[in-house]
């Protein structure tokens, strides 16, 4: 018999963008020390991802297990531009270290660095291989950066056989339906229904069933998922970035959700594009005048 999975509530929340709510149920008794280290990471990758990325620095100090000294690396890098050099070069240090090198959270780490980096060729040489479920499924988010959803399926085919019903598989499949398209929205909108029927609704899933709304045509029914997820957090980059393409195929103001998104989100993707666009636009008017 196999013994019960005492951090199964709290990876799903994760998962599923409940950060807040891993981090108030991480009081799990009776862990062993392994454990006890994967709730300790997961509860201060929460942190990290609601943005609490210096709480994360002080609190993990050196004599820490490598796993968390690896989310304390992250936090650093993505604390600000000024970190990410050191950041980075530190990473290659561990990495380049035999005892250290091949624990499965410092890959994890590297390949969502280098993700951010858009150096997704080196993400793949740290994680190609796989070993947990969170890396397969970093590994399908990248192949779909990278525009390959053929690997991308491979990776998912790969979780399926482990374990068709876990949250990141799902999750996985729905990313592949959205990327692959036609028919197979409605596929990743069921996922997502789904989702939203058995676990608390978080902009995660509302920005998915939104996403899958909006390939459909769908919206108005968009908007209303939307401004919902906006209720939850005012600043979360892919509700701003969804609701301002959202509002413009409505016919509706969109400049403010744009402009949230600049200054909460400078590095956005999205606004990234704008900014291009307009540098483009703007040269090409200076050489007509």
């Amino acid at each position: 018999m196999a013994s019960p999975d005492h951090l199964f509530s709290l990876r799903n929340n994760f998962y599923l963008g409940a950060y807040q709510a891993a981090i108030n149920n991480s009081d799990v008794p009776n862990l062993s020390p392994e454990d006890a280290i994967e709730r300790d990471c997961l509860v201060y990758r929460s942190y990290i991802a609601l943005g609490s990325y210096q709480l994360v620095v002080n609190e993990i100090d050196s004599s820490a297990a490598t796993p968390l000294q690896a989310v304390k690396l992250l936090a650093l890098y993505l604390s600000g531009p000024e970190n990410k050099e050191s950041s980075i070069s530190s990473l290659q240090e561990w990495l380049g270290d035999s005892a250290i090198g091949s624990n499965p959270v410092l890959r994890l780490i590297a390949g969502i660095i280098y993700m951010h980096e858009q150096d997704y060729n080196e993400a793949l040489k740290l994680t190609h291989d796989g070993g947990t479920m969170e890396l397969h499924a970093l590994n399908v988010q990248i192949f779909l950066k990278m525009y390959r959803s053929d690997h991308a399926e491979k990776q998912l085919k790969i979780m399926q056989q482990i374990d068709e019903d876990h949250t990141l598989t799902q999750l996985a499949n729905a990313w592949l339906n959205l990327a692959v398209g036609g028919s197979k929205i409605q596929e990743a909108y069921l996922i997502f229904q789904d989702f939203s029927e058995k676990f608390p609704l978080t902009t995660l899933v509302l920005n998915g069933k939104a996403v899958c709304c909006m390939h459909m045509g769908h919206f108005d029914e968009a908007e209303t998922l939307l401004l919902e997820a906006l209720n939850k957090d005012a600043k979360d980059a892919e509700t701003l970035a969804n609701l301002y393409v959202c509002c413009l195929h409505l016919g509706k103001p969109s400049s403010r959700f744009l402009s949230q998104l600049k200054l909460s989100h400078p590095d956005h993707m999205l606004v990234k594009r704008m900014v291009s666009a307009e540098e483009n636009f703007d040269r090409a008017v200076q050489t007509i005048a």
